[in-house]
C-alpha cells in the first residue's frame, strides 16, 4: 500500500491568507480590553475616593 503523498514538510508552515488580519484583529481586541480595564479601574479608585 502507498501511503498518501503529503504538502511540504518542515519547521515552518505557510501563513492562511486571513492571517495579517487575525494579527491585526488580535491587536485591536487587546487594545480595546486593555482601555476598558483602565477606565473601570479609574472608575473604581474615583468611587473609593469621592
Amino acid at each position: 500500500m502507498l501511503m498518501a503523498r503529503q504538502g511540504r514538510h518542515g519547521a515552518t508552515r505557510r501563513q492562511p491568507k486571513g492571517a495579517a488580519f487575525d494579527r491585526w484583529l488580535d491587536r485591536v481586541v487587546t487594545v480595546a480590553v486593555l482601555t476598558a480595564m483602565t477606565i473601570g479601574l479609574a472608575a473604581v479608585v474615583a468611587h473609593w475616593l469621592l
